[in-house]
């Protein structure tokens, strides 16, 4: 049976559910990473912060909105706030080289599997010697 490696276990440890500033977003492998993208439309790049403490990922955010004093609202859906997810990661991450880049209100976070989680040739060794053949001890004793 075959089982499948999931460095995703337990994606999502929390998140902030309250009122619009949900922070949607996509996971998938490309060949030897992982790619995590949210959508942070309108927030400002500096409030943006990735933290890796071990296996926990968590991507902190904010969009302050902004208030022109004495402004009369006929309409006002954008609101400001906080931006909060977290995620354990497993342990085929190689958590010392994740990078994250912000542009166009994406951010993407490029998390590479750890060279201990890629797969790999598993030389099979044997206890009992090599029988040589008659034609290959013809050729060292021609040589």
């Amino acid at each position: 049976m075959a089982v499948l490696f999931d460095p995703f276990r337990e994606l999502e440890r929390g998140a902030t559910r309250q009122g619009p500033r949900r922070m949607p977003i996509d996971l998938y492998r490309d060949g030897d990473h992982y790619v995590l993208t949210a959508d942070l439309p309108g927030v400002d790049p500096g409030s943006v912060d990735v933290d890796v403490d071990g296996q926990l990922l968590t991507v902190r955010a904010e969009r302050t909105t902004r208030s022109t004093g004495d402004v009369k609202w006929l309409a006002r859906e954008r609101q400001g706030g906080a931006y909060l997810r977290q995620f354990t990661l497993g342990q085929g991450i190689d958590t010392a080289s994740i990078s994250a880049n912000y542009e166009n209100g994406v951010l993407s976070v490029v998390m590479p599997v750890s060279e201990q989680a890629k797969p790999r040739k598993v030389t099979v060794s044997t206890s009992t010697p090599v029988v040589e053949t008659a034609s290959e001890t013809a050729e060292v004793t021609a040589s």
